[in-house]
């Protein structure tokens, strides 16, 4: 089996990729900076965007676990910062999940571990 992670050398995305590869799956990585050093088969670095190509790092995968994403608004002063964010999260996440089936990739699974219930959750 060949699992494609991105956000791979992130929190989330290296104990998976540690685990993944514990159990003997295949794991091809994409990580933004160059001196990210996830536990992969293959490293692919890319900066995600709505016209990122992902065909070079989707051969022969079966399933993508998308973990890549901006957290916050970086720049809330900026009046495009509300589109900034869609176009890092929405846009690119889009892309990718078209890429991956086009590609015939049969699982896409999304992961998304911050601000999923919003900026305040009650107690």
């Amino acid at each position: 089996m060949n699992i494609l992670v991105t956000g791979a050398s992130g929190f989330v995305g290296s104990s998976l990729c540690q685990s993944l590869i514990k159990n003997n799956y295949h794991v091809t990585a994409i990580v933004r900076a160059k001196n990210s050093k996830p536990i992969a088969s293959y490293v692919f670095f890319k900066t995600f965007d709505a016209d990122t190509d992902f065909g070079d790092s989707l051969k022969f995968v079966n399933i993508v676990i998308h973990l890549a994403g901006h957290a916050h608004i970086l720049d809330d002063k900026n009046s495009n910062a509300l589109a900034e964010y869609r176009r890092a999260n929405v846009d690119s996440t889009l892309n990718l999940a078209r890429q991956a089936a086009l590609a015939g990739v049969k699982r896409f699974i999304f992961v998304s571990s911050v601000k999923v219930n919003g900026e305040l959750t009650e107690n």
